[in-house]
């Protein structure tokens, strides 16, 4: 039985403490001073009447107790976080905050012209970006648009399917001029092929590519999808990219068009309850029209930065 109620600010605390780790790493994030994220840590424990971590000379770890209480903090901060993001809208249309999650690569490689944009029409409004391949929950707060690459499933939500984008399979001019280009799939195991290293999730929607290669045919492995990327344009090896990214540079060219091609659908999400949020609005509209644009290999608003 508790003691008493623990405090939001013990509780923030203590989220941020399992997810790093270390009382210093959570000062850190919470600009704090590291007795102060210990003396918090101990009011909670003792307010709880549980112990939530062991302590080590490595730092602490957190007890069963305390991972199972984790997932509750974390939907608790993400609603602090919405809260705070609705509190800084103002009276005009288009000042606040938005906060928008993508994966790494669009979010990386897609969206930044298309904010560039927006914020010369709408500078009012701050944006916030979450890149991460993991699904942000927007039930919870954690983002107020996302751009999703798979058909949302859960009700209560505005979703608008912007089309579909095209990967192929690439390689740079001076590798294709070294080592030659496959002329078939067979071929691939014969060349460095860059692929995932402990994930094979995504290689698993490649159809008959996945059905061909296996992870001992990849000659670069890497689980970050802007570092597969990343060794694509340097020459490293052949890879998959999607169609209007490779389209940007000269030194890209397909390998296999014919034999060889995948397609992700592109959605924007919402929350329902969002849609009279003007400035939420705004950059929706905005990233919907932009979006269409880069699946159909248009200019449109990325230009406009």
């Amino acid at each position: 039985m508790t003691k008493r109620e623990p405090s939001w600010g013990e509780l923030r605390t203590f989220f941020e403490v399992v997810r790093d780790g270390s009382l210093s790493g959570a000062a850190r994030r919470l600009g704090l001073t590291q007795p102060t994220v210990g003396r918090h840590i101990d009011a909670l424990e003792e307010a709880l009447g549980l112990a939530l971590f062991t302590r080590s000379p490595r730092g602490l770890t957190p007890t069963p107790t305390a991972l199972a209480l984790a997932p509750h903090g974390e939907t608790m901060a993400a609603a602090a976080a919405s809260l705070s993001r609705s509190a800084s809208s103002e009276a005009a249309l288009d000042k606040g905050v938005v906060r928008v999650t993508a994966s790494e690569i669009v979010g990386c490689e897609v969206l930044p012209s298309i904010f560039a944009g927006f914020r010369m029409r709408h500078p009012g409004v701050a944006i916030e970006l979450a890149v991460t391949n993991r699904n942000e929950d927007l039930a919870r707060g954690e983002a107020d648009i996302a751009v999703r690459m798979v058909r949302p499933t859960q009700s209560g939500f505005v979703a608008r399917r912007i089309g579909a984008t095209r990967i192929g399979l690439y390689a740079r001019r001076d590798y294709c001029d070294r080592f030659g280009a496959p002329r078939s799939i067979a071929d691939l195991p014969h060349h460095c092929v860059i692929g995932f290293d402990r994930d094979s999730r995504t290689f698993r929607s490649a159809g008959a590519l996945a059905k061909k290669l296996t992870r001992a045919d990849f000659g670069f492995r890497c689980d970050s999808d802007l570092a597969q990327l990343a060794a694509l344009r340097a020459g490293v090896g052949i890879g998959g990219c999607q169609e209007g990214i490779a389209r940007r540079s000269k030194d890209l060219v397909p390998i296999l068009p014919g034999a060889f091609q995948m397609t992700l659908e592109v959605w924007l999400v919402m929350h329902r309850d969002l849609r009279s949020t003007p400035r939420v609005r705004l950059l929706f509209d905005w990233l919907a029209e932009g979006l269409s644009d880069y699946v159909k290999g248009k200019s449109g608003r990325a230009a406009e930065a």
